[in-house]
Formats: structure tokens, C-alpha cells, sequence
């Protein structure tokens, strides 16, 4: 959908339906909070939208079996909007908006970095294009320390400057919500009841 626009209007719908910071800095009404929201379902672009759907696609099911349906999309809704609202307190004053669901996937690899932490994980180790299998606990540990250190350097580097890229508080927020949040959300097999003798 976004793609068939034409620039003008794609940046409308963008600064519509992403989050924009500085408009939720100033102040809570339907048209700031809706964009926590709507702007989990907007991408910057194709490979935006691949990358997130591949992490989905290997870390999401095991969540969503191991949560039900329902409970699932409401966690994941849950962790993007987190990972949001840390990336509004790190660039409060930020007029660019922010779009995809970066945060929310986030969310559900914090859930598998808890539940699932010796799950083999394959992964492409950069620039000698060998693939190993490493322990979930592994590659979600080091994803994690690599979103955080860079969402500080950034911050360090904007000093009060607005600049666009990636939202790395996004992914840290997101992440630790999941983390935290995944023991209170109860396994669907609590809910399974057999009425067999």
C-alpha cells in the first residue's frame, strides 16, 4: 500500500500514522497516541519490512504456541508500544517520525530469550558467510547488547540534534518488555483442560 503512493503523500501518511515524538512530548490526546499503534504496521521500506518479518517468521510461533492466539497479539502490541514510548524519552524533542514494528518484535525475542534460551539459533557469522548454530540465549544476548550500546551512541552523538536512522531505544525497549512481561502473560496450557477421565 505505502509503496503504490506517490513521495508527497507517502510522507503524509508517514507523519500521520508514525510516532513522532515531539508531538507526544506535548501532550496526550487520540491523534499523538494513536500513532503508538498505527505505526507498528508502516515500514521505511521493503527491507524493512523483510527483516522484521524474518524475525518474526524464526522467534515468533514458538511464542504464539506457547501463549495462545489472543494472548500473543496482545503482547506484541504490548512490547511495540514500549519500545515506543522509551524511544519518545530518548528523543523527546525529535519532529521525525518513527515507523515499523521493530519494537514489537522485539518483544516477542525477549519472550524467547527467556523461555527458549537453549534453542540452536542458525546464524551467518559477517564477512566469512559461514553459518553455525549457536544457543538462542547466544545470538538474542548479543543482538541485544549490540541494540543498546547503539542506541547510546547515538544518543551521545545527536547531543540535542534531530536525526533520522534507526530507533535502537525502540528495540531495547521492546526487548526488556518482553522479557518482563512474558512470565505474567499465563501459557495456554493452563488452559487446556481435558475431560477425559
Amino acid at each position: 500500500f505505502e509503496t503504490a503512493l506517490d513521495p508527497d503523500s507517502r510522507s503524509q501518511l508517514i507523519y500521520q500514522f508514525g510516532v513522532v515524538p515531539a508531538n507526544l512530548s506535548q501532550g496526550v490526546e487520540l491523534a499523538t497516541v494513536l500513532p503508538l499503534f498505527t505505526s507498528m504496521f508502516l515500514h521505511a521500506g521493503w527491507l524493512h519490512l523483510i527483516a522484521n518479518m524474518w524475525a518474526l517468521w524464526i522467534f515468533g510461533d514458538n511464542i504464539e504456541d506457547y501463549l495462545g492466539g489472543f494472548r500473543y497479539l496482545l503482547l506484541y502490541l504490548t512490547c511495540g508500544v514500549a519500545g515506543s514510548l522509551l524511544h519518545v524519552t530518548f528523543n523527546p524533542t525529535s519532529p521525525l517520525p518513527s515507523v515499523g514494528a521493530s519494537g514489537a518484535i522485539a518483544g516477542v525475542m525477549g519472550a524467547y530469550f527467556l523461555l527458549f534460551p537453549s534453542a540452536r539459533v542458525q546464524t551467518m557469522v559477517p564477512f566469512v558467510f559461514l553459518f553455525v548454530w549457536l544457543p538462542a540465549w547466544v545470538v538474542l544476548g548479543y543482538w541485544f547488547l549490540a541494540e543498546f550500546v547503539s542506541g547510546a551512541a547515538s544518543s551521545i552523538n545527536q547531543m540535542g540534534r534531530s536525526s533520522g536512522g534507526i530507533a535502537f531505544w525502540a528495540h531495547v525497549g521492546g526487548f526488556v518488555a518482553g522479557v518482563s512481561l512474558i512470565k505474567l502473560f499465563p501459557s495456554k496450557r493452563r488452559y487446556n483442560y481435558s475431560f477425559e477421565e
